[in-house]
């Protein structure tokens, strides 16, 4: 099952990219013994089995945990566990049905309430129980993918969050495997990745993959001191085909309903396409890579016509609460999180890497 693709995803259906495997618990060891032990298999092979897995559907419940060390943002105060917005921090607890090829549903649960989003076929809802609001698109054939992720989002699922993972696989990284561990009751391998570089944020990164279907079912992330800054995973799933009926929306009575603009093919000219290459390649060049590997930082400039550029109304509250910064490569704001740290000078550029931020300070000089 592939859900995700590379194109940009419209930001409020990016939730939906989702589905194919999440939530693990702090209910359950990190390494627990299982009553089925595997028979052991490479490193390679591990990686390997997941981008090949598949399956046709699954049911399953999700634990999400955040401890990212992002201050709230001004303004949002009293926001709804069941909000997708509130995915960064905190812990959260989701519901998940996927159905192949078109059929998936995600659910927020939350204090108040429950955000969900469904997609089957030529329906695409996004609902808030809280809110008593519907938003309504179709989907015709030869769409987008519906359930893109947006990028640079914090993941929500083990297969997100895996995906990420592989990618960051240097030279620098010992990787080691166990075959005696259990997610959601399920006998699973795990693939633990240590970085060998003392100037990154990460201590290490655990990878549960089901002993059967080769889905991941947990992600695991923890900062240099052991403490976990991330995890997503399932509580509990089974990997079988829910009932179309699982898929189904009505709106309830009271509900207000929005019908958003269609979602239809796109099918761009040779000048759209190559005026996109342009933009794509300018904002490659825009960005400088200093060091490698898990240190690896970026630094950019924000583009004027940002949303998130400076003197955004929307942003200007969240730099004024972080604290500022000064040294040889100029002025700005520090948000140093638990698993990276972000510089925004007052000149208008960005340096973001899983590194402390003298790190950073250095990469702007």
């Amino acid at each position: 099952m592939r859900i995700f693709t590379s194109r940009p995803a419209l930001r409020w259906i990016a939730p939906l990219a989702f589905v194919v495997a999440l939530s693990g618990t702090a209910l359950v060891a990190t390494t627990a013994t299982a009553e089925r032990k595997l028979p052991p298999r490479s490193a390679e092979e591990l990686l390997a089995d997941v981008q090949r897995a598949r399956v046709d559907g699954l049911s399953g419940t999700v634990i999400q945990r955040a401890n990212l060390g992002i201050p709230e943002i001004p303004g949002a105060g009293g926001r709804d566990s069941s909000e997708f917005g509130s995915l960064v921090s905190g812990t959260h607890t989701l519901r998940v049905r996927y159905s192949a090829p078109d059929k998936a549903r995600l659910a927020v649960l939350g204090t108040y309430g429950e955000t969900d989003l469904i997609y089957n076929g030529k329906d695409l809802w996004l609902w808030s129980s809280r809110d008593q609001a519907a938003t309504h698109r179709t989907v015709t054939p030869g769409s987008d993918n519906p359930v893109d992720r947006q990028p640079g989002e914090v993941p929500r699922t083990p297969e997100e969050a895996a995906k990420q993972v592989l990618a960051a696989l240097q030279p620098t990284t010992t990787v080691t495997t166990d075959s005696a561990v259990t997610v959601a009751g399920r006998p699973a391998y795990e693939l633990v990745l240590d970085p060998n570089d003392d100037a990154t944020l990460i201590g290490q990164v655990r990878l549960a993959i089901d002993g059967d279907t080769r889905m991941p079912l947990r992600v695991q992330i923890f900062g240099a001191d052991d403490a976990l800054v991330f995890e997503v995973g399932y509580d509990s799933v089974t990997f079988t085909r829910p009932d179309d009926r699982e898929f189904g929306f009505k709106a309830p009575p009271g509900t207000k309903v929005t019908e958003g603009e269609p979602m239809g093919p796109r099918t761009p000219d040779k000048k759209s396409q190559e005026q996109a290459r342009k933009e794509a390649q300018q904002a490659h060049d825009q960005v400088k890579i200093v060091g490698s590997g898990w240190s690896t930082v970026a630094v950019s400039k924000v583009p004027d016509d940002s949303p998130n550029a400076k003197g955004a109304p929307e942003l200007d509250g969240y730099l004024n609460q972080l604290p500022r910064v000064s040294g040889d490569w100029g002025s700005g704001r520090l948000l140093a999180g638990t698993a990276f740290s972000v510089v925004l000078t007052d000149d208008g550029r960005i340096a973001i890497g899983a590194v402390k931020p003298a790190t950073l300070y250095k990469a702007l000089g």
